[in-house]
């Protein structure tokens, strides 16, 4: 048993369990976080890549949620300018349309006003005869309203709170499954085993956070043994990617006859995404698949929109991931809350417990903050917030500095090509050079797996970001999974295999 007593126990290494460690050690906490998979192998990993307030959450009323949301665009963009951008949204429409035109003008000038916006440009109107976003759309839509949000890369996001929250002194273990958590002498005893290696592990916390997104509920049956909790209603969301659908760099918001509605946006300099679904799922978040319903849906509602239809052959990869909504009583999965939850148990009697239902990409920072609020309350309060500012690892430049980070780093190392540059840079930002280190040629980045996924970054990602298998770099550090054949994905997995084990960070 480690003899140390964390002040917390984090169970979850997606977005909200990432995000509570990060801001509690920087605050002086002492923090331990484990995660039974790779990070953001569930639902952090499976969104639709959005910094985004939420437009369609205005009809369900979800003012607060909005406005909280719209307010941490430009405070997340401005802290993670690498891996977070802005993004321009077309919404086109037509007459006999799914809303009216004023309802929609309505929305979005509250959209505008809501959320303290500074540095993104407001709603415009668009003459989709004239402008270049009405080339790729059938000619019924003539008109069209654009608006601002951001794009992130969501796994990405989560792995460097990870890597923020251990610099600061926080242990942080994926792989790491939590199996029981019992309050003992008013500490929580918990019990971990690694799920590599087997090697069973104790610990003891003043607190526990149960971050555990689709298995919270799980955690309270099973590791903490209480019977009665069913807080979480499970939603699945599906995407699929198609090859590059249009060249315009702005997104497409489509609202369907369902009154659903469906993204298509700009993905990985290639590729379009398109989604997402909602429908309540039943079975174990971990063998969550699209469905060739689905598939279907996405594409029959896509192909309302695009003149050139998307037919099967033309998708390259699907995900599918589990929201851990707050069971509100919503009778459609489209209409339960996406708002957050923060729930503790315990007083000063007995070890607290706090459990965390819902929430979304955009507001993770919001909710940890909130989250230290109560965790103060329960065993005293430390540090100040201050996430607000605190950038995340390689985002130390200007939040509108992205082209000349990219400059810089083929200043530094002339012989990238600029598409391998720029990914660099979207990747790790001001980290890009710790990355490439010494490298004077492409002969010095090592083998080449494909795409432009080099042994360097490999390594990189191996030794200070955790990555232990092929699908921990392809689809979660990185997205060149979408230009390794199967192939060259199975080398890459037998390379990692063979590296002795010390080299993990």
């Amino acid at each position: 048993m480690s003899r140390k007593i964390y002040d917390l126990f984090v169970i979850g290494g997606g977005i909200n369990g990432c995000g509570i460690a990060r801001d509690a050690v920087g605050r002086g906490y002492s923090v331990a976080l484990a995660e039974m998979n790779d990070f953001a192998s569930g639902t952090s990993s499976g969104a639709t890549k959005l910094i985004h307030g939420g437009l369609r959450y205005l009809e369900h009323y979800e003012f607060r949620l909005v406005r909280e949301s719209l307010m941490e665009r430009e405070v997340l963009w401005a802290t993670a300018p690498h891996i977070i951008r802005p993004m321009r949204f077309v919404l086109p429409y037509h007459k006999g349309g799914i809303r009216p035109a004023w309802l929609i003008r309505l929305g979005l000038f509250v959209y505008d006003h809501l959320g303290g916006r500074k540095l993104l440009p407001p709603t415009k109107v668009l003459d989709m005869r004239r402008d270049p976003a009405g080339k790729p759309l059938k000619a019924i839509f003539t008109k069209a309203f654009e608006y601002s949000d951001g794009w992130v890369d969501d796994a990405r996001m989560v792995v460097l709170n990870a890597r923020d929250a251990a610099d600061r002194g926080a242990l942080i273990m994926p792989r790491t499954k939590v199996v029981a958590a019992r309050r003992k002498n008013d500490l929580w005893s918990i019990e971990t085993v690694d799920t590599a290696s087997g090697q069973q592990s104790s610990f003891q916390a003043r607190m526990l956070v149960n971050a555990a997104g689709p298995w919270v509920d799980q955690v309270i049956h099973s590791a903490i043994g209480q019977n009665e909790a069913q807080h979480v209603r499970l939603v699945q969301g599906s995407h699929i990617v198609v090859r590059k659908k249009f060249d315009d760099p702005r997104a497409y918001f489509f609202q369907n006859p369902d009154n659903r509605i469906i993204f298509a946006i700009p993905y990985e300099q290639d590729f379009t995404l398109i989604g997402t679904t909602d429908r309540d799922y039943l079975a174990d978040p971990k063998d969550v698949r699209i469905t060739e319903e689905e598939t279907t849906y996405l594409c029959n509602a896509a192909n309302e929109y695009f003149k050139e239809p998307i037919v099967a052959d033309d998708i390259v990869w699907t995900y599918s991931a589990v929201r851990p909504l707050f069971d509100d009583g919503a009778s459609k999965a489209q209409e339960a809350t996406r708002d957050y939850v923060l729930i503790v148990e315990g007083n000063g009697a007995s070890a607290p417990l706090l459990n965390v239902f819902g929430g979304k990409l955009t507001t993770y920072r919001r909710l940890a903050e909130h989250a230290l609020e109560k965790i103060a309350t329960a065993i005293g309060p430390k540090g100040a917030p201050w996430t607000a500012k605190g950038r995340l690892p390689g985002g130390d430049f200007a939040a509108t500095g992205y082209e000349a980070q990219v400059g810089d780093l083929k200043g530094r190392y002339p012989f990238l090509a600029n598409r391998h540059a720029r990914r660099l840079v979207r990747c790790y930002g001001t980290k890009a050079a710790a990355l490439l280190g010494q490298a004077k040629n492409t002969e010095d980045l090592g083998h080449c797996f494909g795409g432009d996924l080099y042994e360097i970054e490999v390594r990189y990602l191996i030794e200070h970001e955790w990555a232990r298998h092929a699908d921990d770099v392809l689809w979660r550090r990185t997205k060149e999974g979408l230009r390794l054949t199967k192939e060259q994905a199975g080398l890459l997995e037998e390379y990692i295999a063979a590296l002795p084990a010390q080299m993990a960070g």
